[in-house]
């Protein structure tokens, strides 16, 4: 709505702005500040005469809109975060209520990630100024509200506690920049806060502990255990992955790369495909990515040993850069093509729940293609009774070249497992109630 006025307010003046310019306005334009108006129509006119005005970092009306634009991305990242929704139940159907304070006008521009993120429940978010509804089929906004128009406590705040102590590093403790990073302002409407002050009291006893104990080696397997570990189901006659050539990648001078596990697991996890160092060795997950995935799944509190471990794709798929045999994703038909070899593995252990790292693994659980940003961080129902949540792919954790940003991701991916193991826990005698653990938002703890 914004853009389009811009587009027809800069044709009245009969002269083009960029879209750079458009995207600046419709972030800073959000801001509190009672000047900006003023502020940008200035900049507006003055790009009339200096369509290059935007490249001078230090002119102060671009610095000023460039300062003001990041405070409102901001706020809506915050409000991302920090926000959690409190489940109430009102004649009989569950709502979901927030309350959140933002420090500027973003209540519009924010809200359609929760639009997005529980397109399945009823929600709504309180400000001071106004407050959105989603109605399951369309955002309604409306007047402002008081916090008192949100319980201070449900049923899932115990879930949010619990899986805050789980990703508290106490050797990484560094509470300035926490504190900086989650203002204290937030803390009053998330739970898991109540637990910091505990954490940060123990944090050095904590980390003396740790550096005594040294790395904790995994307790070997029981005779039981071993006995339950199986690779890929047998094929049917005539159908050996090993020497299948159903599409080029079968046909290329690799191993096929058999999935491993418990052969009653109720959790499945499925990647892409094996990679330079699982094509070697025949197993998956044994490289740099499965090195994060393990990490990930011990901050969450889940057993990889439990889980039968798989990819969409069975064979590597490469291309050569000297002595370098380097990844290259398999198409949409070729992920097709390997199907049936997943749709055994499902048949055979027929778990629960399945985690699908990446696009390529859901397009190969159920057929068709995903937007893991939209998808990512609900349970969604299979046909066959499982169920799947979506997540990224560890090596696109390894891929990110800021330090902080690899930090914030891998908490994200962290909260992924954490709510894959609480909804199995919920549903261990195949309880229904996983829709509460489909309504909390673990996914954007860091943004």
């Amino acid at each position: 709505m914004l853009s389009s006025a811009l587009h027809s307010g800069t044709h009245e003046l009969g002269f083009k702005v960029s879209r750079r310019f458009l995207a600046l306005a419709e972030e800073a334009l959000l801001h509190r500040e009672p000047g900006r108006f003023a502020l940008m129509y200035r900049l507006l006119w003055r790009l009339r005469a200096q369509p290059g005005l935007l490249d001078d970092a230090v002119d102060d009306d671009v610095w000023q809109a460039t300062r003001m634009a990041k405070q409102v991305h901001r706020d809506i990242h915050k409000m991302h975060a920090f926000l959690r929704f409190k489940e109430v139940s009102s004649d009989g159907e569950t709502l979901w209520l927030a309350w959140f304070e933002p420090d500027h006008h973003i209540l519009e521009a924010a809200s359609s990630h929760f639009a997005d993120r529980f397109a399945s429940l009823k929600w709504s978010i309180f400000t001071p100024e106004r407050s959105v509804s989603w109605t399951g089929a369309a955002l309604v906004f409306g007047p402002g509200a008081s916090r008192e128009s949100v319980p201070e406590n449900d049923r899932m705040d115990e879930h949010w506690r619990t899986y805050y102590r789980s990703i508290f590093n106490p050797a990484r403790l560094k509470v300035a920049a926490m504190t900086k990073e989650m203002p204290k302002k937030y803390w009053r409407n998330m739970p898991e806060t109540r637990e910091i002050a505990g954490l940060v009291r123990a944090a050095s006893g904590r980390t003396q502990t740790m550096i005594a104990e040294g790395i904790t080696a995994p307790s070997p397997m029981t005779a039981v255990e071993e006995r339950r570990r199986v690779s890929a189901p047998v094929p049917a006659p005539g159908e050996d992955p090993a020497t299948c050539a159903r599409c080029p990648i079968g046909a290329m001078t690799t191993q096929a790369v058999y999935g491993e596990g418990p052969a009653d697991a109720r959790l499945m996890i499925v990647g892409e495909q094996p990679g330079d160092q699982e094509d070697l060795a025949g197993r998956p997950f044994v490289g740099p990515a499965g090195k994060v995935l393990d990490d990930a799944l011990r901050h969450a509190n889940l057993d990889r040993r439990n889980a039968y471990v798989t990819n969409a794709v069975k064979h590597f798929k490469f291309e050569v850069r000297g002595k370098r045999r380097l990844h290259k994703s398999p198409s949409a038909a070729e992920i097709d093509h390997c199907r049936w070899w997943l749709n055994r593995e499902r048949a055979a252990v027929k778990p629960k729940l399945i985690i699908a790292l990446g696009g390529s693994a859901a397009r190969g659980v159920t057929g068709r293609s995903f937007a893991v940003g939209r998808e990512r961080g609900r349970i969604i129902p299979l046909v066959d009774g499982a169920h799947l949540l979506v997540t990224v792919h560890p090596s696109y954790l390894l891929r990110l070249p800021d330090e902080n940003a690899r930090a914030q991701e891998t908490e994200k991916f962290i909260s992924d497992l954490t709510l894959a193991r609480i909804w199995l826990s919920e549903n261990a005698e195949d309880n229904p109630a996983h829709e509460a653990a489909r309504g909390c938002d673990l996914t954007s703890v860091s943004g």
